[in-house]
């Protein structure tokens, strides 16, 4: 049986690696990306301008490609080392109180930049909502969310919640949508809760890309659900990427407030909606139940989708690291992004495996506490 310790470094792991396989190609369509790089992604590639990176827009000044992991491996790390200072659960005010410091006051190296930088100079405004919000307009940490765009800025940093709370998906969801409100409201929040509940099914010993499908449909609501019901119910008529790339953005376009044109987003894009979600969840479970759990083949299948798919590669890598443990990410697509983002990409994984476990022992203390103390107060 996969061990705790194998599907938190599958899932930490192979989520930078679809970041970083995504990273190139994001924001581009499905046959963009076949006439730039002649055909389907099947391994790490280039800018897509090239040694123009510096100054080609709409990129610039980011190095994307080679192996080098985004912003949303940077914000992942980021919350895994506010787990590793506070060793328990999180709420928002944990963001506040250390995420946001630790975005604005530790230079990192930043591999996009190829250069020691704070992550603040990295992510985009989204994510600058944060240190506006909370360290600046000192707004009240559960309500920050509100009021930002609403996309899946924080669904693509939240696979550590689901790990900390392995196979409870409804702890997952519920510990996510708090610590999210920080962030996102609306289905932005959704799909960080509904993320988290993913890779904690996904730690289950008896997971299955339709077991952990089926915790996320159970936690979702409005919008999100509705998506992904008509993704998975796509999904499963395909076992190939080909076949399924173009029925899947079909499935999911209702649900998507920024349009066909992912570079033009509509006027009403990423606006707060009950009927609406974010692409990138959904189509990172379509990707699981066609790859059928598959590392590889689910997280290419998320990487030649476009788009957003440096995000959607990183959740669905996330799931399938979970479900199958380290093994199942290819070593040497592993140590190509250890080498060329300059991190270690273990030593979170370990790190959070403690904190899990440190967690689980207080939260079993805290349990059998509560039975106690009710089994006395309903004694006859």
């Amino acid at each position: 049986m996969t061990s705790l310790d194998d599907r938190i470094a599958g899932s930490l792991v192979g989520a930078a690696v679809g970041d970083a396989l995504g990273g190139p190609v994001e924001g581009y369509a499905p046959e963009q990306i076949v006439q730039r790089h002649g055909g389907r992604i099947t391994g790490f590639v280039g800018p897509w301008h090239g040694d123009d990176w510096r100054t080609a827009r709409p990129i610039a000044p980011y190095h994307k490609g080679d192996g080098h992991v985004t912003d949303d491996t940077l914000m992942t790390h980021a919350l895994v080392r506010v787990y590793t200072t506070v060793r328990d659960h999180l709420d928002a005010y944990a963001v506040a109180g250390h995420l946001v410091p630790d975005l604005m006051s530790h230079p990192r190296w930043i591999p996009e930049l190829e250069a020691e930088a704070l992550p603040l100079q990295r992510i985009f405004l989204a994510e600058k909502w944060l240190v506006a919000r909370l360290h600046y307009g000192h707004a009240d940490p559960r309500e920050a969310g509100a009021g930002n765009i609403v996309n899946c800025g924080a669904a693509m940093y939240m696979a550590p919640v689901g790990l900390v709370n392995a196979a409870n998906p409804a702890s997952a969801y519920a510990e996510a949508l708090d610590i999210a409100g920080a962030h996102q409201s609306s289905y932005g929040r959704e799909a960080a809760g509904v993320l988290a509940a993913a890779v904690a099914a996904a730690c289950a010993p008896d997971a299955t890309p339709a077991s952990v499908v089926d915790a996320a449909l159970a936690l979702a609501k409005d919008g999100t659900r509705a998506a992904i019901e008509a993704v998975c119910e796509t999904a499963a008529l395909h076992s190939d990427m080909e076949t399924a790339l173009g029925p899947l953005r079909e499935a999911v376009a209702p649900f998507d407030t920024v349009g066909p044109d992912y570079r033009a987003p509509s006027l009403a894009a990423r606006r707060p909606s009950r009927l609406h979600a974010v692409e990138e969840l959904p189509i990172a479970l379509g990707m699981l139940l066609v790859g059928g759990g598959d590392y590889r083949r689910t997280v290419l299948g998320a990487v030649n989708y476009g788009r957003d798919c440096d995000s959607i590669a990183t959740m669905a890598g996330a799931m399938a690291g979970a479900l199958h443990g380290e093994g199942a990410v290819p070593d040497t697509w592993a140590k190509t992004v250890a080498e060329a983002s300059r991190l270690d990409l273990h030593a979170p994984a370990r790190e959070l495996t403690a904190v899990a476990r440190e967690i689980f022992a207080r939260d079993t203390g805290r349990r059998r506490a509560h039975e106690a103390a009710f089994a006395r107060l309903t004694e006859d």
